[in-house]
């Protein structure tokens, strides 16, 4: 990795966000978080510093469920810890900030996911699922009457999923 100019501040970013983050998490949620909801990145730049990073392997890649998370590597965080000067200190206590309020927000959008679809009787399956970037914690197909119904399941799910796993644990594993 070159230690100079933006194209390197731009990496140094993203290892600083996977290193706050401190969970894996998918490419469309780095994306999400450094360039649609704040402006640390630009899109392109965004792409080409994660693709470089894995080149490297200051991060890596891992696949579970058709779905790729991405976390840093012990060489990304020595990197990071011997470099992190270079990015601005107003822009590392934004990030800081930033994923202290909305990691769980994150963590939920791509740990619960779900999905409904009509089937040949008329009803509608409901897919709900907890995926940890391991394995899959929690599956639910979940049979109703309408399309109304099934996406007020599927909306509700991300807000409730937690409690629905703890009620679901608690019963059948005492």
């Amino acid at each position: 990795m070159e230690f100079s100019g933006e194209a390197t501040v731009n990496k140094l970013i993203l290892l600083f966000v996977f290193d706050k983050m401190d969970v894996p998490i998918t490419e469309n949620t780095i994306i999400e978080m450094c360039t649609s909801r704040n402006l640390w990145l630009a899109y392109m730049d965004c792409k080409q510093a994660m693709s470089q990073l894995l080149e490297k392997e200051f991060i890596y890649q891992s696949t579970h469920d058709r779905n790729s998370y991405y976390s840093i590597t012990p060489n990304g965080r020595m990197c990071l810890a011997m470099f992190y000067m270079q990015i601005p200190t107003s822009l590392r206590s934004d990030i800081t900030e930033y994923i202290k309020e909305n990691r769980m927000l994150f963590r939920r959008k791509q740990e619960y996911s779900g999905t409904y679809y009509k089937n040949a009787d008329g009803t509608y399956t409901v897919l709900l699922k907890i995926i940890d970037p391991i394995k899959t914690t929690l599956e639910i197909k979940l049979n109703v009457a309408n399309r109304h119904t099934a996406k007020s399941v599927y909306e509700k799910w991300k807000d409730k999923a937690a409690q629905v796993y703890s009620s679901i644990h608690d019963v059948l594993v005492d």
